[in-house]
């Protein structure tokens, strides 16, 4: 009987860190804004894969530039299959949801632009960080191009 308060206790401290965490994770999904046609976005990783990693059928970009991307900015590249699928970790927080879209392609470059779209009205939102892969097409294989990474944030 002298223990029962604290096993009370731990028990309702994991109940309600189960349901803040649930909660947490509902809609996390990346998309949301308009996109180009050129652009897919997918929230979540494969399966086995860790967030911000290369998927296994994956082929690390090595000519990257991201000086358009703040410091704290994921930098990871990758395609798969044939070389017109480009895939990309994003970044996104709270209410936003990230999305990309090829802006430019030609023989030296491919640029694409990370967006996270928030919301128009104040609203509450969770305080996390998430790293959704999205992944664009390309018209040609990217081959010897270099991908030029900038990133945006818009209100919807």
């Amino acid at each position: 009987m002298r223990h029962m308060g604290t096993v009370v206790g731990t028990g309702a401290l994991l109940l309600v860190l189960s349901a803040c965490g649930g909660a947490q994770n509902a809609g996390t999904g990346a998309g949301g804004g308009p996109t180009l046609p050129t652009a897919t976005s997918s929230s979540e990783a494969p399966p086995g894969v860790a967030p911000g990693e290369v998927p296994p059928d994956g082929t690390p970009v090595t000519k990257l530039d991201a000086n358009g991307l703040a410091s704290d900015y994921p930098r990871t590249v990758w395609t798969q299959g044939d070389g017109k699928t480009v895939g990309v970790v994003a970044q996104e927080a709270g209410c936003g949801k990230a999305s990309a879209s090829v802006l430019e392609q030609n023989a030296s470059t491919v640029k694409i632009e990370l967006l996270e779209t928030l919301p128009l009205t104040k609203e509450m939102c969770t305080m996390d960080i998430r790293f959704p892969p999205l992944t664009v097409q390309l018209s040609e294989p990217l081959g010897e191009r270099t991908v030029v990474l900038t990133s945006r944030q818009e209100q919807k």
